[in-house]
């Protein structure tokens, strides 16, 4: 997914806020279920949610840069996922992260949906 970089994601210095990086990839992760028609959740009492994650700051990005964020399964589970989500200009790596997400009802894990599993089986 492609993201462009704006006045709002930028320091006093012009470059991107450091958890900016992390709402890319939200906003990448919610585009794979908005592209085929579907939403993150079942109800409002499901969902996933964010167990861990680890982040590795690796070069900035700028005002007007045009960022691609890149995400692949590492471990797809019945009620969890981790991911890899990096985000690049060009060639070069700005990003990393390793994200584990949980699939919630009412509060407690439960497997996840069919079609979320499928949705993510794509990506393996």
């Amino acid at each position: 997914m492609q993201i462009r970089v704006y006045y709002e994601d930028t320091d006093a210095g012009g470059i991107v806020y450091h958890t900016n990086y992390i709402k890319y990839c939200e906003r990448a992760r919610s585009e794979a279920f908005f592209e085929q028609g579907m939403m993150p959740n079942e109800d409002d009492k499901s969902g996933f949610i964010v167990k861990s994650l680890k982040c590795d700051f690796l070069s900035t990005a700028k005002l007007g840069d045009l960022l691609e964020v890149k995400t692949s399964i590492l471990k797809l589970k019945g009620s969890s996922i981790l991911l890899l989500q990096e985000v690049y200009k060009d060639e070069t790596r700005l990003f990393s992260m390793e994200i584990q997400l949980v699939y919630v009802k009412a509060s407690k894990p439960v497997r996840m949906p069919p079609q979320f599993r499928e949705l993510f089986e794509q990506f393996l």
